[in-house]
């Protein structure tokens, strides 16, 4: 049973990231009608931000120290940070320590930026023309955006620690009536779902609860109706794309402590992420959240050592082999709605 738990834990996890990634390519899809195969890039660049943010913060430069000296008696050069120089010692020090959730800050503005510019500089062009044209210059944008980061940060992934406080491991087991240590999990994993969880729920509450939101979801169901009535509903579908390249941005930043930051990192989830969103149904949203979570658990369930010992590699299409068997059986997927992608 213990094992079980701790491989719901994963699947969660990794859902939510799924589920976040596959949110935004949703919204993207069902406000605009482009099917972005950009998006996993986007959740490469919130991941940079959080390099980039903790590289900042880290900065320091060379003092003359004039209680240290070297064998001769001269006095030594020593890194200071700018933090502690600027904020003193402690609140220097917990600055750095909490880079990661802070780049949370920057990457909101940041992400939003590169959504209007992607929207309005390249994908605005292929609204009305065919879903083929616009995987093809999304993906070869999503390469561009990957070669970009090679250039300036390496091939190498970049680690970024998240602060000291959630580093830890819990005692899950306790929480459930085991005994100690019988299900312990790294603190920052459960930071991240419930992040997640946090941010999906603000997103269908902005949508559900709000007039700005009601629009929309009026124009994602007849966008010829709701311009009739004198909205500009292009304006408020061009910030939904902000608002998408911002989510994925985010779910990024937060992922980079668990899993090293690359310029790969894009493409590893641009499959797996439109995956989730076909399972779910193109243009669904709870239907992509679904898809996520439960295609998380799937997966980590897949990737147990005896399920991988009796059947080797299955860890690696499991994901595959159940969207084909979902679409064979529902070929709209989980919660799509009829019409969409049928022309």
């Amino acid at each position: 049973m213990d094992q079980i738990i701790v491989q719901i834990l994963n699947g969660l996890d990794k859902g939510s990231a799924y589920a976040l990634i596959a949110l935004g390519l949703t919204l993207i899809f069902g406000t605009l009608g482009v099917v972005n195969f950009a998006h996993g890039a986007l959740f490469m660049m919130g991941a940079f931000c959080a390099v980039v943010t903790s590289k900042i913060l880290s900065s320091s430069h060379k003092v003359v120290d004039e209680t240290r000296t070297d064998f001769l008696g001269n006095p030594l050069e020593v890194d200071v940070f700018y933090m502690q120089d600027w904020f003193g010692e402690a609140a220097g020090a917990a600055i750095m320590d909490w880079a990661v959730p802070l780049a949370i800050l920057v990457s909101i503005p940041v992400m939003i930026l590169i959504g209007f510019v992607m929207e309005r500089g390249l994908i605005k062009h292929f609204y009305k023309r065919p879903h083929a044209d616009q995987i093809l210059v999304t993906f070869g944008l999503a390469i561009v955006m990957g070669e970009v980061i090679k250039y300036y940060f390496g091939a190498n992934p970049i680690q970024t620690p998240a602060p000291e406080a959630l580093s830890g491991r819990v005692d899950f087991g306790v929480w459930l009536g085991y005994g100690p240590n019988a299900i312990v999990y790294p603190m920052w994993r459960l930071v991240y779902f419930f992040f997640s969880a946090s941010i999906i729920a603000a997103v269908f509450a902005f949508l559900q609860f709000t007039t700005f939101g009601m629009v929309v979801r009026a124009g994602m169901a007849d966008r010829e109706t709701v311009g009739l009535l004198g909205i500009d509903i292009d304006k408020r579908f061009t910030f939904m794309f902000g608002l998408a390249a911002a989510v994925a941005g985010i779910a990024g930043v937060m992922y980079a402590p668990i899993v090293s930051p690359a310029y790969t990192m894009g493409m590893d989830w641009l499959v797996l992420s439109f995956v989730v969103v076909v399972v779910g149904g193109m243009g669904s949203l709870p239907g992509a959240v679904l898809a996520g979570f439960v295609l998380g658990i799937i997966e980590s369930f897949a990737s147990m050592p005896g399920v991988v010992n009796l059947l080797p590699g299955i860890n690696q299409i499991i994901i595959y082999v159940v969207a084909i068997a979902i679409l064979l059986i529902r070929p709209r997927g989980l919660m799509g709605r009829k019409g969409v992608m049928e022309d």
